[in-house]
């Protein structure tokens, strides 16, 4: 299959309330104007550089997340078009991408990175953590920030009944979170390998790659 019938697949699958995030790190910009024309219009990269370079070069209507981790020295390259950064997992990182944003006149959308893999390679925070955050009298102040909603990555494994404890930990908390803070109405989980499990756990956003554009191209 190529991409756009890969595009046209997963938009056909997908549930009307689940948003696919195409996931375009080290793609050509060829490969993204493929997914382009077969209708997407969400796209994700992990590297502000990459994405600030693509930005430039593709359609104005692309909306841009930032879905790796993010360093605050990086935020004001991004700042004047991303639309939703996935992974923040601090105060500081919020209060940077808060002035960047005012420094751009607009707002940026946030998803609040919760670890709920056993790996220690993942990033994020705990439960307790983002409550902090959501509750701070700094992210109160804030007018150029909103957090949307939660994000998490489940654990790299084939052990599928893992993955979906994981998915279900995070979507009880995003229930629990949502009582208080009626703001968060996303919830980014799901990748190639787990999206249908993280569907079915409540996803609201899957990040999908390889699986449309085939596998990475690290040089």
């Amino acid at each position: 299959m190529n991409i756009s019938e890969n595009i046209k697949k997963y938009r056909s699958e997908l549930p009307e309330n689940v948003k696919l995030v195409a996931i375009s790190k080290t793609k050509p910009n060829e490969d993204l104007l493929e997914a382009y024309r077969a209708g997407q219009r969400i796209f994700g990269e992990n590297k502000i550089q990459e994405m600030t370079d693509k930005w430039e070069q593709l359609p104005e209507d692309i909306e841009w997340h930032m879905v790796g981790h993010v360093q605050r020295n990086k935020v004001k390259y991004m700042a004047p078009f991303v639309s939703l950064i996935h992974a923040v997992d601090s105060l500081k990182l919020l209060k940077e991408i808060n002035k960047r944003a005012r420094q751009n006149e607009r707002s940026i959308r946030c998803l609040l990175q919760i670890k709920i893999a056993e790996e220690d390679s993942k990033f994020g925070i705990s439960a307790e953590e983002a409550r902090e955050i959501l509750d701070s009298e700094a992210y109160a102040k804030m007018e150029h920030v909103k957090i949307v909603g939660l994000m998490g990555m489940a654990t790299f494994t084939e052990d599928m009944e893992q993955v979906k404890r994981e998915f279900q930990h995070l979507k009880k908390i995003f229930d629990e979170f949502q009582k208080d803070y009626p703001d968060l109405q996303e919830l980014s989980m799901g990748m190639s390998g787990d999206y249908q499990v993280a569907i079915e756990c409540g996803s609201t956003m899957v990040r999908i790659g390889s699986s449309i554009f085939g596998a990475r191209n690290y040089n």
